[in-house]
């Protein structure tokens, strides 16, 4: 009796202290922060996080090369600009696109054959370089007077990489007109070149020739030659073809030697040929006069000129204005604030998007393997960057969140079950696996069957050091109730009154 009396009074205690004090909730443990995004460098492969946040840097106004003039803003320790008589030119970095100082980039002006250029990145891509084509007389239909050619005839077979040589190396516009009949007929080509500069953001660019001959309403500008200019060297094929300086040419039986038509390039003419050029393509007619757009590599930065006829000098200023901008451009590029940017708006939004993305799927990953440990998920192995669970991570029955964004497929887990990025709103994951929910094979295999002797629901059981607060609780009670029962029991004893058992 005595000690169903203390039972009694254990229980009754324990109940009425369970009752006052609530009974705190799992905590789980803090989610782990996100790792810092780092900026890389053009052209590196995009980590898993998708590509990266740029660095900061000022604020640039597009605006700026809309205005009128030479436009710069130079720091402390910049060179001075070289004086330069071209109606626009424009100096930028291939890397980032900055521009770094331009003369009224957006001045229209006939491009003569640097247009070439927007030529071979549209149609470069769509024949493979070992490919033979035999030349029909209608493809050398329409020439105009006074062209440069490479010398095609009709009836002969040339490889296309040949014919490539002829446009970059020659300027050979009867190499442009058999590759336009490659790849859709002269129209279709012009239609396309349009198509691309657009999406490259050459807006100045309108194409009626597409081999940069003369022609009613045919314009581009220094800052679209430079894009074209930028975009080419993205390419191995096209920057391969555009620093090729010497090449032979066939002609049926035998072949002839072609030189490189850019004396930065080749050196010939009396022009100093200039260290680390890349390229890409000059020209030159009576109605554009001398254009020209170029790269060159130094100490691992390129960067890329474009130069629109000049006013002074001869026919090779173009070519010596160019090289002093060049070598003003290498010299300055840490001390000025960039006054634009060879990238589409459009791209420029899209890139920030997918940094700020990257960064916050970062977080979110982070924090969505607590978040689903303490829904009753098994929690990760190994985290990959941003968060994302290891292959082996999710448990069979759940599905795992986080996706490769640069791929554009989902990853997959275990068993080929599909890894999904995280909710953006950090919200509680709605796939996790919960007791007696149903995977794709049937009931999750985690679930723990109700009224099963001896289990406890995954969901119930929280985490961490707050699992044996409760039980803690009760065994306070418990001794205060006993504790209670005995100073009750001796003093009744001493007084002499009854105690019920």
């Amino acid at each position: 009796m005595i000690v169903t009396s203390a039972v009694r009074h254990a229980a009754a205690g324990s109940a009425a202290l369970l009752f006052v004090l609530p009974v705190p909730a799992a905590v789980a443990s803090p989610a782990p922060t996100a790792p810092s995004v780092s900026s890389v460098s053009f052209g590196s492969p995009a980590s898993a996080l998708g590509e990266p946040t740029p660095p900061a840097r000022g604020h640039v106004d597009p605006a700026r090369l809309d205005r009128r003039g030479v436009q710069v803003q130079p720091l402390a320790g910049a060179p001075r600009l070289p004086s330069a008589s071209a109606l626009s030119w424009v100096v930028a970095d291939a890397s980032t696109g900055e521009v770094l100082a331009a003369r009224d980039a957006h001045r229209k002006l006939p491009p003569a054959s640097t247009l070439k250029a927007l030529f071979a990145l549209t149609a470069l891509p769509h024949h493979d370089p070992s490919e033979q084509h035999t030349v029909a007389d209608s493809e050398l239909t329409g020439i105009g007077a006074g062209s440069s050619l490479v010398g095609i005839k009709e009836g002969y077979t040339y490889k296309v990489s040949d014919l490539w040589n002829g446009v970059f190396l020659s300027s050979g516009n009867d190499a442009v007109h058999v590759l336009a009949a490659m790849n859709g007929g002269w129209d279709a080509m012009a239609r396309k070149m349009q198509e691309k500069a657009r999406s490259l953001g050459a807006n100045d660019t309108h194409v009626v020739s597409p081999d940069g001959y003369d022609a009613p309403g045919q314009v581009s500008s220094a800052y679209d030659l430079a894009v074209f200019g930028r975009a080419g060297l993205q390419d191995p094929a096209f920057t391969r073809y555009c620093s090729t300086r010497y090449a032979d040419f066939p002609a049926g039986s035998w072949s002839y030697g072609i030189a490189n038509t850019n004396r930065l390039l080749t050196g010939e003419n009396g022009v100093e040929r200039y260290p680390g050029l890349i390229g890409i393509k000059n020209g030159y007619t009576s109605n554009a006069g001398n254009t020209l757009v170029s790269a060159a590599k130094r100490d691992g930065r390129t960067l890329v000129v474009s130069v629109m006829n000049p006013q002074e000098g001869g026919g090779y200023a173009v070519y010596e204005e160019a090289r002093s901008l060049l070598d003003w451009g290498f010299e300055a590029a840490e001390h000025v604030r960039p006054v634009g940017s060879l990238l589409p708006e459009r791209a420029k939004a899209e890139a920030d998007a997918r940094a700020v993305a990257a960064a916050r799927d970062g977080r979110d990953g982070a924090a969505a393997a607590p978040r689903a440990e303490a829904a009753g998920a098994e929690p990760a192995k190994e985290a990959r960057p941003g968060g994302a669970p290891a292959k082996d991570a999710p448990a069979k029955g759940t599905s795992a969140e986080g996706a490769s964004e640069n791929s554009g497929k989902p990853e997959k887990g275990e068993k080929g079950a599909p890894v999904r990025s995280a909710p953006a709103s950090g919200s509680p994951e709605k796939d996790a696996a919960a007791p007696g929910a149903s995977g794709p094979d049937g009931p999750a295999r985690d679930a723990v069957a109700e009224g099963a002797p001896g289990t406890a629901s995954p969901a119930a059981a929280p985490s961490g050091a707050s699992a044996g607060l409760p039980l803690g609780l009760i065994g306070a009670a418990c001794a205060a109730a006993l504790g209670l029962w005995g100073w009750r029991r001796r003093a009744g004893a001493a007084t002499g009154d009854s105690v019920q058992e």
